[in-house]
């Protein structure tokens, strides 16, 4: 059995050594190094090839993203980001995932008891390691560059349009202007394609979820809704306190639409993103003919606070068929039971396709549920909303 190669990097030995602890005894995996600062870190993982990386932000010699940064461009690999619970370490985060890191652990959350938080990291290392859908998107990604988004996307089209009884060209020969996307009905999840013909009326709020990936994938989605979007967007990120203050800002100047953290008690405005407060469930109160957030933090018996099933549930008791639910790149389901129940309210659901994620979990949950009205890739997934809002 070829082993997992881990290498460790942090300039604290406590944390170098719990993380050997705790990996070490996993059959699958082997540590192959030990680095103290960055500057071990390039050097080591030149000379042993791992198949995946933690590292440590904060270090003498030479910092984790100055690292992060030449390792990339020597010798790719995915790696998962070590940082403190501080805004700062935060932003260092961000920015570490910019660069091309795939996920991040908190310091702080680490106590090693735990067996939810080492569970959680032995199941990303095993995900990422030799993932190589995971070493394409880190080889093959370019910078974001806000775009305007458009009103409709092309497709290809490959399959019958039974409705219109209308026969296709194959699709490498044909492009439609008429926004379409995956049938998820019919199961063609491997490329084939049908047109959206009709709406399900208009969406009044978008409801996004996402996790593992989602800061970089949001990135790509949130700048690109036009100014004039006319809905509140509201989204859960897996995220600590501190760190969706960070994603919020970083994304509020990246886009057209303003991105806001919830702080409870505000109400929904069109052309305005609510991402869920770290550490509590996003849901919302209705007013007389106002909606407004509210941050609580039960149910306090799930894994994901906040978690995407208690904002779709509580967004979708509130508009029903008018809501449109998205679900991105992410470990685990969580979404997936909020999003069948929107849909039996006759919601309209879109899933990120499985080629644009960094962990295919999430969608794949939804997908595999027979729920999704149509998958997409990530960086189409801004036109599909503005398309379903117009």
């Amino acid at each position: 059995m070829n082993k997992i190669k881990v290498l460790i990097v942090d300039d604290s030995i406590f944390m170098r050594k719990a993380l050997e602890s705790l990996l070490s005894h996993e059959p699958d995996i082997e540590i192959v190094g030990l680095a103290k600062n960055g500057k071990e870190a390039v050097e080591m993982a030149e000379q042993f090839h791992p198949d995946i990386i933690t590292m440590d932000i904060e270090m003498p010699v030479m910092d984790g993203i100055t690292a992060l940064e030449q390792i990339m461009k020597k010798n790719p690999t995915p790696v998962i980001m070590v940082s403190s619970l501080t805004k700062e370490g935060a932003d260092a985060t961000l920015k570490a995932l910019d660069l091309g890191a795939v996920d991040f652990m908190t310091k702080d959350s680490q106590s090693f008891g735990g067996t939810d938080i080492e569970r959680g990291l032995k199941d990303k290392i095993r995900k990422f390691a030799k993932n190589k859908g995971v070493i394409r998107l880190l080889t093959h990604s370019t910078p974001f560059q806000p775009q305007q988004p458009q009103q409709q996307s092309s497709y290809r089209l490959s399959n019958t349009l039974s409705a219109q009884q209308h026969t296709a060209t194959p699709a490498t020969q044909q492009h439609v202007a008429t926004p379409f996307a995956h049938s998820a009905q019919s199961g063609n999840i491997d490329g084939s394609k049908r047109v959206v013909i009709n709406k399900t009326g208009i969406k009044r709020v978008v409801a996004l979820g996402t996790s593992t990936g989602g800061p970089q994938s949001l990135q790509r989605v949130i700048p690109l809704l036009p100014a004039d979007l006319g809905v509140p967007v509201v989204v859960t990120q897996h995220m600590p306190p501190n760190f969706t203050q960070s994603l919020a800002s970083r994304l509020n100047t990246l886009s057209k639409v303003e991105v806001v953290e919830a702080q409870g008690k505000e109400k929904l405005e069109p052309n305005v993103v609510y991402i869920a407060k770290g550490g509590y469930h996003l849901k919302f109160k209705k007013v007389g003919p106002s909606v407004y957030t509210e941050l609580s933090t039960e149910p306090s018996n799930v894994f994901n606070i906040p978690g995407v099933d208690v904002m779709v549930d509580s967004i979708a008791e509130l508009y029903g068929k008018e809501c449109l639910g998205v679900i991105m790149t992410g470990m685990g389901s969580d979404g997936c039971k909020g999003l069948t129940n929107l849909k039996r309210m006759g919601g309209t659901i879109i899933a990120q396709n499985e080629p644009s994620c960094i962990v295919y979990g999430m969608p794949r949950a939804v997908v595999e549920a027979g729920i999704a009205d149509e998958i997409v890739p990530l960086d189409e997934i801004a036109a599909r909303i503005a398309y379903h809002v117009k």
